[in-house]
């Protein structure tokens, strides 16, 4: 048997701090007050519903998750957040428009009190949005520091043992990056100059990790992967991983595509297309925006499918994504994919999906996850990319950048639960025996 990893006890609170309170965050926080106040079920959270195998199966030792390892109790759960348009939580729920008013009004109270800070807003990165509530400074260091003061501020106002981040905001434009994300020196000297190809979430994330807050990103940004941020997060040993919520049709892929490599059926072409008329929508309108969104989409199905391995099956596979902003349809995306297959003498066969589905619905429960297993990481001593995590992300980060990440649903399950399973002193579930 390993040897159980020593993890601090998850006591007192944990503040879940969110840079961006729109759909995404304010359907987070309003089920976690629901959960805590009505009792309702956490649907969509692995760490509250999923069970956990130990052992053989013989054994019979199934717990669920939130009981097996030492997590963070709903009922510890503090939330902030920083906001460029919305005042508070409510106020970002109503605005959002993806919970019901019968859903809203019994937690109405507790959501007007988590106000929003103001936030770290650059309108040349989301040009579609104009930020009203926005901090100032003479240098993007020195907002970086206004961060820091908010999160030394919001852990003492509200008696916080420990925090965690999690990027909830709008998709920036997409850039390459440049010398300044080299290291961190040469990204110090960038904020200080404020050089323009520092991003908000890249401001975000710095102010995070040397406040030695733990941080994900779920958006494409690249917020918390270019190499001087990888390394501070190693330097200062706090836990960060990325990007972008797995939600929707990205979801789907990594359902189907290992499906279709398990039984050696080829793959002619994936045809993705999506309405959706919120926030998000609205941002990825713009191209530049767009872009961020279809690199985090398009690596998907190249590396689970491995066409350097498979040639005959999926080295010419034609893969198109479209996003179109359609305000009639709010949170509640649609999304269609026309997916042609090729099986036995190369006979041609279809696929058609049309999932009708709740972009924040979906991802509001891998918030609540990310933070408790980001905290346990923390507690655990684990600094750096948790690559264990990519479970929850599109274009999830690989521990080493040298190395492909791993896209496939299944593999990264079975990597996540037998990370829980090492740390906990028990042996690793190969399922190659009882």
């Amino acid at each position: 048997m390993p040897e159980p990893r020593s993890i601090a006890p998850a006591t007192g609170r944990l503040g879940i701090l969110t840079p961006g309170l729109g759909a995404v965050a304010s359907t987070f926080i309003a089920g976690v007050l629901a959960a805590r106040s009505a009792g309702a079920t956490p649907i969509g959270s692995l760490t509250q519903m999923a069970h956990i195998r130990l052992g053989d199966r013989e054994e019979g030792r199934n717990p669920l998750i939130k009981d097996f390892v030492p997590l963070a109790s709903l009922d510890d759960l503090v939330f902030g957040a920083w906001d460029p348009i919305s005042a508070n939580a409510l106020d970002a729920a109503r605005t959002a428009g993806v919970l019901d008013d019968r859903d809203l009004a019994p937690i109405s109270g507790e959501l007007e009190g988590i106000l929003a800070m103001d936030a770290v807003f650059d309108q040349s990165w989301v040009s579609r949005l104009e930020g009203t509530r926005v901090k100032s400074a003479p240098s993007k260091m020195e907002l970086a520091e206004q961060l820091m003061a908010d999160i030394e501020r919001f852990a003492s106002e509200n008696g916080c043992d420990r925090l965690v981040m999690v990027w909830c905001a709008s998709t920036e434009a997409y850039r390459d990056l440049t010398e300044v994300h080299a290291t961190i020196e040469s990204f110090e000297e960038g904020l200080r100059r404020s050089d323009e190809m520092i991003s908000p979430s890249q401001i975000y994330a710095y102010a995070a990790i040397m406040s030695g807050v733990p941080f994900a990103n779920g958006a494409p940004n690249r917020s918390c992967d270019p190499p001087c941020m990888v390394a501070l997060a190693e330097r200062e040993g706090v836990p960060v991983m990325g990007k972008d919520f797995k939600t929707g049709q990205t979801l789907m892929k990594t359902i189907l595509a290992p499906g279709l490599k398990a039984r050696m059926l080829g793959l002619r072409g994936w045809y993705s297309t999506n309405i959706l008329g919120n926030r998000d929508g609205e941002v990825l309108d713009d191209p530049e925006n767009f872009r961020s969104k279809e690199v985090s989409k398009l690596g998907v199905i190249e590396t689970i499918l491995e066409p350097e391995t498979y040639p005959e099956l999926y080295s010419n596979v034609d893969h198109v994504v479209r996003i179109n902003y359609y305000p009639p349809r709010g949170d509640n995306k649609e999304g269609w994919d026309n997916i042609d297959i090729f099986g036995w003498m190369g006979y041609p066969m279809q696929i058609k999906v049309n999932f009708l589905c709740r972009d924040s619905i979906l991802a509001a429960p891998l918030v609540l996850d990310l933070a408790l297993l980001l905290d346990l990481a923390a507690r655990a001593g684990e600094g750096g990319v948790q690559e264990w995590l990519s479970f929850y992300f599109k274009a999830p980060m690989p521990k080493d950048a040298a190395l492909e990440a791993e896209h496939d649903l299944f593999i990264q399950q079975i990597k996540l639960k037998n990370t829980l399973r090492e740390w906990m002193g028990e042996e690793p579930v190969t399922h190659s025996e009882a």
